[in-house]
């Protein structure tokens, strides 16, 4: 299949073009994929804020989660349905620098948030007596800050020495969102250096949170083996194993892309590992969440009785 390349200054998106009968498939498994994300993660949205129980730091963190899987998704999926849809490929140099920015900003937000919501079950569960005096609202505001500034400072940096490589006149994007890895094999110069940065950035914002994260497991986990009690470990599980397996898919993704670029492997499965991080895992947190979470579960209850009650009310009468 020929890619449309009607305007010589847009640039190309080049995807799934080569594999059409792939790309009907995928357009239909990425449109309800963005559906699902936009529907799970607005009632997770909804529940937290509606509902009194839920409203503690861990849920606090889990709505901020949830409004950057929206956003991230959305920084991405309409221009990728489009492209999927028609012949026209093409993205305009402010649509791709756009999407570039924000969805770097997102996805660096996100890394730093999984952090954070790693910290917050070691003081509940490490910490329990003391739990509501370290995680008070002025840190979990403060910590939720320093994930956003550090999404925004890494896109700041990275996206604008990206976008400003000479490029020759090569616009064909052999991807299909405009990422910084496939972004910089556009330049015409030596981009060692910029191999270098974009190595360095992602050690900070993708190996030290997961190193974060590792270590207030190690922690959790020391002090469930001391305990040795069935129903402790129950509790953990249920509100650790969540988030422990959104870590393993968001960071076992991402870190195929960002770490080794220029791998074999990144090369020829990166538009695929991409759509594991961009499109499937904002799908799958509510889901994780919802499914092994009790509390959530129990609000949801909650919330479709009070909508219920009022009419079975009416009906009385």
């Amino acid at each position: 299949m020929t890619v449309n390349e009607s305007s010589g200054s847009d640039f190309i998106l080049v995807g799934f073009s080569d594999q059409p009968q792939l790309e009907k498939i995928l357009f239909v498994v990425v449109l309800i994929s963005y559906l699902l994300t936009l529907v799970g993660n607005t009632a997770i949205i909804l529940v937290s804020c509606l509902d009194s129980v839920l409203q503690t730091p861990m849920y606090y963190f889990l709505t901020n989660l949830s409004f950057v899987d929206i956003c991230f998704s959305t920084s991405i999926v309409p221009q990728l349905l489009w492209n999927l849809h028609g012949p026209a490929k093409t993205i305009t140099p402010t649509g791709c620098a756009i999407q570039l920015y924000v969805s770097l900003a997102l996805g660096s937000t996100e890394c730093v948030l999984l952090a954070v919501m790693a910290f917050d079950r070691y003081a509940a569960v490490c910490r329990p007596l003391h739990y509501a005096t370290v995680m008070h609202p002025r840190l979990c505001q403060s910590l939720v800050g320093i994930a956003w500034l550090s999404g925004v400072g890494n896109t700041l940096i990275q996206g604008t020495i990206t976008l400003r490589l000479p490029r020759c006149g090569n616009h064909r994007i052999y991807h299909f969102i405009c990422e910084v890895p496939a972004m910089i094999k556009l330049a015409c110069v030596d981009i060692h250096a910029n191999e270098v940065q974009l190595f360095m950035a992602s050690l900070v914002l993708l190996l030290l949170p997961l190193a974060l994260i590792l270590v207030s497991y190690g922690y959790i986990a020391q002090v469930l083996m001391r305990l040795k009690s069935g129903l402790t470990w129950g509790k953990a599980l249920g509100t650790c194993g969540s988030h422990l397996l959104v870590v393993v898919l968001f960071y076992g993704t991402s870190t195929a892309v960002y770490i080794h670029p220029n791998s074999s492997y990144a090369h020829s499965q990166g538009k695929f590992i991409t759509l594991l991080y961009t499109v499937v895992i904002p799908t799958l947190n509510p889901l994780i969440y919802t499914l092994r979470n009790k509390d959530v579960k129990g609000a949801l209850k909650r919330l479709v009785r009070k909508d219920n009650s009022p009419r079975e009310k009416i009906l009385a009468k």
